[in-house]
């Protein structure tokens, strides 16, 4: 299987050196697409310098800082265009751990079109988290699979493995969220696209070094993108059971 991994940075100069070298030690055949959003720290510089040492490790440099849900869209796209069969996404602060990636990859063999590292199913961990932090997580992505039928635990993980298959049939250019919403969004329209989708745990880290990119815009975003999304499918079902039916 031709696999790319989509690394999303903006300022990560003191992470990109150890990630890219955990990805190349635990999935040595993939590919890594570092799409850079102009950071001025030199972040894409290190991880071209890295990239000539170890090999494919591709870098996409955009002009400005345009989010996470952006970058990982060009990023899929760029794969989809170069013939890749799975897009990985992961975070490139350390968070999301590289050794768990032949684990992520695994069950895409099996037929599964997303398979999702998460925090909520048996084995899965946070180990460094906050009571009320663990609560607001837990807790929204609760009520984004209540409201929207998506029948998993964590929606919001950002560590996770899609085949080409779903992919093309998602039209990327209408995924318009960022953030946690852009990871429930994809779920959403992985599920409206008919995918298997599984969930497999992962040990979630915060990141050690650099700062976090996270922000109370972002979970507001999420939450009222799920709000509006559930609201459409209410409405939608109701269409559909009040539609004529014609013999």
């Amino acid at each position: 299987m031709n696999v790319l991994v989509v690394l999303p940075t903006y300022n990560e100069v003191e992470n990109i050196d150890h990630v890219l070298r955990r990805v190349r030690s635990s999935l040595a055949d993939a590919t890594v697409l570092v799409v850079d959003d102009g950071s001025p720290d030199g972040t894409a510089e290190l991880a071209e310098a890295i990239g000539k040492e170890l090999g494919n490790i591709e870098i996409l440099r955009r002009h400005d800082k345009s989010g996470l849900g952006s970058a990982y869209r060009a990023g899929f796209r760029w794969g989809l265009d170069q013939g890749f069969d799975a897009c990985i996404e992961m975070d490139a602060d350390l968070s999301h751990e590289p050794e768990a990636l032949p684990e992520l990859v695994a069950p895409l063999s099996e037929g599964y079109e997303l398979v999702i590292g998460s925090r909520y199913v048996a084995g899965g961990s946070i180990p460094n988290w906050t009571w009320h932090r663990r609560m607001l997580s837990r807790g929204g992505n609760i009520y984004a699979s209540a409201l929207l039928g998506l029948g998993v635990a964590d929606s919001t993980a950002g560590f996770r493995a899609y085949s080409a298959s779903v992919l093309q049939r998602i039209d990327l250019d209408d995924v318009k969220a960022e953030g946690y919403g852009f990871q429930i969004e994809m779920t959403y329209e992985a599920r409206r696209a008919g995918a298997a989708v599984v969930e497999i745990p992962i040990r979630f880290i915060d990141r050690v070094e650099g700062e976090s990119k996270m922000s109370m815009f972002i979970v507001v975003e999420a939450l009222g993108l799920v709000t509006w999304w559930g609201l459409q499918r209410l409405v939608g079902s109701l269409r559909n059971r009040t539609q004529p039916v014609h013999s």
